[in-house]
């Protein structure tokens, strides 16, 4: 049992999990809604229960250099520790009551559900599974034990002491790096951009779990030209040149619909910042862009996958080298790519 839990001496019990430290009268939630103080424990309510299934191409997450083309089957529960004005998953991070809560499975569910379904991965997604740390974490080792992966998909907004457990379940992630300022974390997510830095370091130099970063780019809030070059560089010198970063179009959603889309100029113009900062796989994401979702050779520019859409179309990679100068390409790659493409499916238990 994790007990990542302070009783203070008001009576209250405080949550540790993650860097708000919402100190909690009996009965009463934290601010993402799921974790309860009942009978002076911290509970994750929403153990068990699910939003709903779906297998996604693992492309989807995003996650380009971690078993391209395979199929992962993805879930998440209700609630989230942050208040992002610009969430695209709203009608579950954001709810507020447990009756989209529908399906009801245990770890043990999920993992003969992945077996069944032939899928190389579960994810913990659509709503952050920090806030369901124990349901994910048992999740995660029920699978580890039918050689199935997990990859969490998350704001990576958790303190370290309980992130080395969390992490040490999880084989990849994929970070929702929202903003390079700390006043865009305050003003658009509720919350601070330090802790989020301080997770990539650790992941990257003390873990094994496979990294990829996130950034949505808004219009006039994290795209300047500066904030993005300075993001660029502090993940050059810090986390190094090989992390994949995918930059997002925005599109106007929750409490941000007054905002215009995210141009197609400006995510090329990012992506330039942030190979000329030294970074090796970039790649652009909500928008249809012929070149935007290959990964190259960051040594002889080869196209070593080339997507179309979700579709691979094109493998370059012998044992995860490049089949025409022999560079290593990071990552985790089988021999020829996964075949599950463009493939959605809803599935229920």
């Amino acid at each position: 049992m994790f007990e990542f839990q302070t009783q203070l001496e008001s009576g209250k019990i405080r949550c540790d999990i993650c860097p708000r430290f919402c100190e909690l009268n009996d009965g009463q939630r934290g601010l993402c809604f799921v974790r309860q103080n009942i009978d002076q424990n911290i509970v994750c309510t929403t153990y068990g229960k699910s939003s709903g299934f779906c297998i996604d191409p693992i492309e989807k997450k995003p996650l380009y250099h971690y078993y391209p083309g395979s199929s992962i089957l993805s879930f998440g529960t209700a609630g989230c520790n942050l208040t992002c004005k610009f969430c695209q998953n709203w009608d579950m991070s954001k709810a507020r009551m447990m009756d989209i809560l529908q399906t009801e499975a245990s770890p043990e569910d999920i993992v003969v559900s992945a077996i069944n379904h032939q899928c190389r991965s579960v994810a913990f997604t659509y709503n952050d599974p920090v806030i369901f740390y124990e349901y994910a974490i048992d999740t995660a080792m029920a699978c580890r034990e039918e050689d199935i992966n997990s990859v969490a998909i998350t704001a990576g907004y958790i303190n370290p002491e309980p992130a080395i457990e969390f992490f040490k379940a999880m084989d990849a992630v994929n970070i929702d790096l929202k903003g390079f300022t700390e006043k865009f974390y305050h003003k658009l997510c509720g919350g601070s951009l330090q802790p989020v830095l301080e997770l990539l370091l650790y992941l990257v130099n003390k873990t094994d779990t496979w990294v990829e970063i996130t950034t949505l780019l808004i219009p006039g809030e994290n795209d300047s030209e500066k904030e993005m070059r300075s993001q660029c560089e502090w993940i050059f010198e810090n986390l190094g040149p090989d992390i994949p970063l995918h930059l997002s179009a925005f599109h106007p959603d929750y409490k941000l619909m007054d905002i215009i889309s995210t141009p197609l100029s400006t995510l090329i113009s990012a992506k330039e910042i942030a190979i000329n900062c030294g970074l090796n796989h970039v790649y652009l994401g909500n928008v249809n862009h012929n070149e935007g979702s290959n990964t190259l050779c960051h040594k002889c520019g080869s196209i070593l996958i080339e997507r179309n859409g979700y579709n691979i179309s094109k493998w370059s990679l012998d044992s995860g080298e490049c089949k025409k100068c022999g560079t290593a390409c990071p990552g985790n790659f089988n021999n020829s790519a996964d075949s599950w493409g463009n493939q959605f499916k809803k599935i229920t238990f």
